[in-house]
């Protein structure tokens, strides 16, 4: 599988852009998956409690894996949680508890090229029994790529969030592949008047502006964009005076969410997923192409200019 390269290829600091990966299944304590790590990619354990563990010495970095809810690891998560349980007591909870909620499988950024690991991962882990949303449907399994951005600038932020608006229904039909039952899965869209005033040709604001904007309408992690990492690594102050408690870490990445975990599945790679999001990012980066769109999006009210959108970022 081809892994599909970033148009914009350094950070803000001039590091090669990587991308770190969430995923997420069942079939599998955190230890056992922990230790298949290190058949995968090598690495050595380290114990951080009782429901998770960091492989460190791998051939992709450091790979975190635990059930994922924080109060089974209150010496990790406990100052942002406003109940901490007891190790004794959050250890019964995960222990009883684990058979309803993933184990989460964490990595730290890698270069595109690196995420044809993930794969030898996935296919170690189903191996051994992992399994993902098309057996535990009425479980909430997920991907997720948190591609670091290339600027701080509001500007930057604001192109791949237009790019993303409008390609946002083609993703959900790519994403989905016609197994509308777990459309209920899916982060709601942003409100119809939030696209609009995002998708105006004026609409360039400063990353502030773009903040202050944003959280007021989308003070919420439920969207398949989620710019709450990214947002609490430039104000945490602004961030948390919305949103005290929520789980969010702080990190200069696009967090984008993704429903459906098909590590079960065999031969199943995460390289289609992550070509959708470098096509945003391609578009993100063409601005004649981008207004283009956006103007021709708004005023066919998303009749036609989708499609349009679809066909130029290849989708």
């Amino acid at each position: 599988m081809m892994f599909d390269a970033l148009p914009t290829p350094l950070t803000f600091d001039g590091r090669p852009r990587g991308v770190g990966v969430e995923l997420e299944f069942g079939g599998l304590t955190p230890r056992a998956a922990a230790d298949s790590l290190v058949s995968a990619v090598g690495g050595e354990v380290v114990t951080e409690s009782a429901h998770a563990f960091r492989v460190v010495g791998t051939a992709i970095g450091s790979v975190t894996v635990e059930l994922d809810v924080r109060h089974a690891h209150p010496a990790k998560y406990g100052h942002e949680l406003s109940l901490r349980l007891s190790e004794r007591t959050a250890d019964l909870f995960g222990r009883y508890a684990g058979w309803a909620i993933p184990t989460e499988l964490v990595t730290a950024p890698l270069t595109p090229e690196r995420l044809t690991s993930i794969d030898r991962i996935a296919a170690e882990l189903r191996s051994l029994g992992a399994r993902g949303t098309r057996d535990f449907g009425w479980r909430q399994f997920g991907l997720h790529f948190n591609p670091e951005v290339p600027s701080l600038a509001g500007e930057s932020i604001a192109s791949v969030l237009k790019a993303f608006l409008l390609l946002e229904g083609a993703l959900r039909t790519s994403v989905l592949g016609g197994r509308n039952r777990y459309l209920p899965r899916m982060p709601p869209p942003f409100p119809p008047a939030y696209v609009a005033q995002v998708l105006s040709p004026d609409y360039w604001p400063s990353l502030p502006d773009l903040m202050r904007e944003h959280l007021a309408q989308n003070a919420t992690r439920q969207r398949s964009l989620d710019l709450l990492p990214l947002f609490l690594f430039v104000d945490e102050a602004q961030v948390r005076a919305a949103l005290p408690w929520e789980k969010i870490r702080p990190r200069p990445v696009f967090h984008y969410r993704l429903p459906l975990s098909r590590i079960d599945q065999p031969g199943w790679s995460i390289g289609p997923d992550w070509n959708r999001w470098v096509a945003v990012e391609r578009l993100a980066s063409d601005r004649v192409r981008l207004d283009a769109l956006c103007r021709d999006f708004l005023s066919g009210q998303g009749e036609g200019a989708e499609g349009a959108a679809i066909a130029a970022a290849n989708v």
